[in-house]
Parts: C-alpha cells; structure tokens; sequence
C-alpha cells in the first residue's frame, strides 16, 4: 500500500494536470464561439454562390472552361486541413484515415503541423505546406487556393480533393472529403442537421438572366471566386471543429482529473486513519504489557 506521503504527491500532481486542462477548456471555449460563429455566417453565402453558378453553368454549357474539364487523373491531388496543435480528441486520427484511403499516386498540400507530420511518417509526396492561423484571414487562405488552381492548370494534378473536419455541433464533428475540381458536382448542407449531399451541376430552367459582358466572362470570373470561397469554408468549418472537439477533450481531462483526485483523497484518508488505528492499537498494546 503506498504511504501517505506518496498519496499526497500524486494529489498534488493531479490538481496541478487539472488547473492546466481547465485553463485550456476556457481558452478554447472562448476560442469556439468565435470560431462556430465564423463557420455558421458563411453558410448561406456558400448555398447562394452554388445556385448562382450552377444556373449559370447550366445556361453555358457550351462554353469550355478549365474548372469544368474532365479529365483522365493519372497525378490526383488533396489538400489535408488539420491542426497544429494536439489535445483535440480523436480529430486527427479520424481525418488520417480518410487520407489512407486515398490512391499511393496522390499529391498533398497541408495546412497544419499534424497532416504534414502523418505524411512524412507515411511517405506521401507533399507539395506545399501552409500555416493558417486561428483568425483564418481570407487573404491567407486566397494563397491556399490560389497555389492549387495554379497547380490544377499547369497540369502537375488532374484533380482536387480537399480532406477537412467538418462541424456539425459541438460535440460532432465528422471527417469528410471534399471534390472540388474538376467542378461537376456541388456540396449542400441540409439547414438545422448540417447533413452534407451532393447534386449535379444544375440549375433552375425557370429563372432568366442577363450576363454583362457576356456568360462566357462571367463564369470564367465566378469559377475561381467559387474555388477561394469554398477553401475558406472548408478552413472555417475545420478550425471550428477544431477548437470544439479541443474544448470538449480538455473538459472531459479536468472532469478524470477531479474524479481522481476524489479517489485519491479516500485512499488517503483510508491509510491515514488505518496509520492511526495502528499506532492506537501499539498504545494499547503498550500499556497493557507495562501494566
């Protein structure tokens, strides 16, 4: 049985590991809100430029575009949005093993410590590697997106796969991989559940519209303005998923710690008191043999 002493090192050690991950918790708490209320105001701006591309790409279909060109993918390629920091549950692990699902041939592009480290220790090719801070700013992320459209037009890949968390609520958070070129379906997020589903690239024969210059100019400057959004979505939906499964791991630590340091206490009080009742007994037993 170890002694008291021992006892009371291990509370002390405990209620130290509880103070860190509660201070955590609080951090990425706060961290959260700002981050789910980013990921949640770019919903609808994303539903709206899909119904505005796919009426127009559906009136345009004569007209060729890189975006929409089919291809044969012999060089696929995948952008890994992960975390930079541990302590965040299984987020990680679940995303990695999306990327074991991918084709040996794919090349990647990471944001995030831990995607580029799983690479490295898989020996996947890696193309680039971006660091995006917390804020996320749009103009970071644009060089993101920018590097891979140069990338899909130069031919070094034949497609685009963006492998990402996406947020559901703060307690789901789903891992989940995304197509993105060459554009020939739109992902939708069903309102209140955050289901994600797909549908072809269609739109609304029943609407009418007017295109200045012409249709042509219009999609070629959409189609890009699509692809940069829908990569800032993806980095929005991950950091916030990122900071709630953070938040809720750091929670469920402090909540172990505590139970543990309840436990602790009891076994203290136990060898206290059983160290007591000995030393009462060899008092006892003292007199009695003095007597």
């Amino acid at each position: 049985m170890a002694s008291t002493r021992d006892i009371r090192r291990r509370i002390r050690s405990v209620k130290n590991t509880a103070q860190i991950t509660k201070a955590m918790q609080m951090v990425a708490a706060s961290k959260m809100r700002r981050a789910q209320e980013a990921a949640l105001a770019g919903r609808p701006y994303a539903e709206a430029l899909n119904r505005v591309l796919a009426s127009l790409a559906h009136r345009v279909g004569s007209v060729s575009h890189p975006f929409l060109e089919k291809r044969e993918v012999r060089r696929p390629g995948a952008l890994i949005i992960s975390t930079d920091k541990g302590l965040c549950g299984a987020l990680n692990t679940n995303l990695m093993r999306e990327v074991t699902q991918l084709p040996k041939e794919t090349v990647f592009v990471t944001i995030g410590k831990k995607g580029k480290q799983f690479l490295a220790r898989t020996g996947r090719e890696l193309l680039a590697d971006f660091e995006i801070k917390d804020d996320a700013s749009s103009y970071r992320v644009r060089q993101v997106s920018q590097f891979l459209i140069e990338q899909f037009l130069e031919r070094k890949i034949d497609s685009l796969s963006v492998l990402h968390t996406r947020f559901v609520n703060t307690l789901v958070q789903k891992p989940e991989k995304n197509d993105l070129l060459p554009i020939g379906r739109l992902q939708k997020l069903e309102a209140g559940t955050g289901e994600k589903r797909e549908e072809e690239l269609k739109g609304d024969e029943s609407l009418q519209y007017l295109y200045e210059p012409d249709a042509e100019g219009v999609l070629s400057a959409l189609l890009p303005s699509y692809l940069h959004f829908q990569v800032y979505q993806l980095v929005l939906d991950a950091k916030a998923s990122e900071h709630s499964a953070r938040m809720v791991a750091m929670k469920s630590a402090t909540d172990n710690a505590k139970g543990m340091i309840k436990d602790l206490t009891l076994e203290y009080n136990k060898v206290r008191q059983s160290g007591i009742t000995t030393e009462l007994l060899e008092i006892a037993t003292a007199q009695m043999a003095m007597a």
